[in-house]
């Protein structure tokens, strides 16, 4: 096991910088996923890791030894490309035990160490196989298997099922989180789907042109996103941002948003924002419809429906902005239907217009 600390990391490419003071502490036992758009420096970050890629500057300790001038093969680091990059000529046995023979272990202890891997991992039956007779799922497990075998201090990995299918994928990333938890690994994964990052996550790591732009919990990222990209980078569909003002009526306030007539809410929702220009976050499942007129609901109609078989997304007009909803399959009939329209105050997030970030209340 390992604890991984990147401190002042800095990396150019030519006059080109791609990671920018990263500062990172990845704790002994811990699954972090650096989440980002591809060009964002994930990647690059974990290769820094593993001594793929040298750094321009800063350190980066593995268990509290600095290692950003040691060799990729003196770290004891395992890394799981999204490429498979098994060797076809040989079986899934002699793939899986190949980093043991490249240290000239016992064949002893290598035959049993990739047994014990294989029936870890449910492959014993693909032992005698080659690769150009595996799924696609069964290659992925053999390549995470031979990354095992050496018992590395850390496990990296590269967007390791993005090259599989929808159900493959959702399998085998059951399959990670079960070997992560029952060999309490270090895990760092690296990935651009915010589904993955999502269910597999100890704390994510948002990365935008690279920088840091928050660390946390899933649910803190989702719940209280530090930033206009993080708010619209993470969630699907992604959150509503409007330009949006404030008006001050007593006990309640007015937000108004595309010269709306405006949503009353609590004036206590919205006192941090003291007057300044701010955008409006808010997801679509704290935008709420009614087919009939209520208290705090203005009225709207549809502009779109995408239904996704357990629910449905609605877009809606307030004024000359468009918010989405999201609402039980079959709540609308479609495109142009009337509709009543309001907004969940205690779930609204409001961002500073200048410089994107998040304007929290104090409480």
């Amino acid at each position: 096991m390992a604890r991984i600390e990147l401190t002042n990391v800095q990396k150019f490419f030519g006059a080109v910088q791609v990671l920018r003071d990263v500062n990172l502490v990845i704790e002994d036992g811990e699954f972090v996923v650096m989440l980002g758009q591809s060009g964002c420096g994930k990647t690059t970050t974990l290769r820094a890791i593993a001594g793929l890629e040298t750094i321009t500057s800063g350190t980066i300790t593995i268990d509290g030894k600095e290692v950003q001038n040691l060799k990729a093969a003196d770290r004891d680091i395992a890394f799981v490309f999204q490429s498979f990059s098994l060797y076809p000529h040989m079986t899934v046995e002699e793939n899986i035990a190949f980093p043991l023979r490249a240290v000239r272990s016992r064949q002893a202890e290598r035959e049993a160490e990739v047994k014990e891997v294989a029936r870890f991992l449910g492959i014993e039956q693909l032992l005698p196989r080659r690769p150009s007779a595996l799924s696609g799922g069964d290659m992925q497990r053999v390549a995470i298997g031979r990354a095992l075998v050496r018992r590395p201090k850390a496990l990296l990995m590269d967007e390791p099922i993005g090259a599989l299918d929808a159900k493959l994928r959702e399998q085998m990333r059951a399959e990670i989180k079960r070997l992560h938890i029952a060999r309490e690994s270090t895990s760092v994964y690296v990935t651009h789907d915010q589904v993955e990052a999502m269910s597999l996550a100890d704390r994510i790591v948002v990365m935008h042109d690279g920088l840091l732009q928050q660390v946390g919990a899933p649910e803190e990222v989702y719940l209280r996103p530090a930033n206009l990209f993080v708010a619209q980078f993470v969630g699907s569909p992604v959150m509503n941002v409007a330009d949006v003002t404030v008006e001050s009526e007593g006990t309640d306030a007015l937000l108004r948003i595309g010269g709306a007539n405006g949503f009353r809410v609590p004036s206590e929702t919205v006192s941090h924002l003291n007057g300044s220009p701010a955008k409006l976050g808010i997801r679509p499942e704290a935008v709420m419809l009614s087919h009939d007129a209520k208290d705090g609901y203005i009225e709207t109609e549809t502009t779109n429906v995408e239904p996704l078989g357990s629910h449905d997304i609605v877009d809606v007009r307030v004024g000359d902005e468009t918010l989405r909803a999201r609402c039980e399959s079959g709540f609308t009939g479609g495109e142009g239907q009337k509709l009543w329209v309001a907004l969940d105050p205690h779930r609204a997030h409001f961002f500073d217009a200048a410089s994107g970030n998040s304007l929290r209340r104090s409480a």
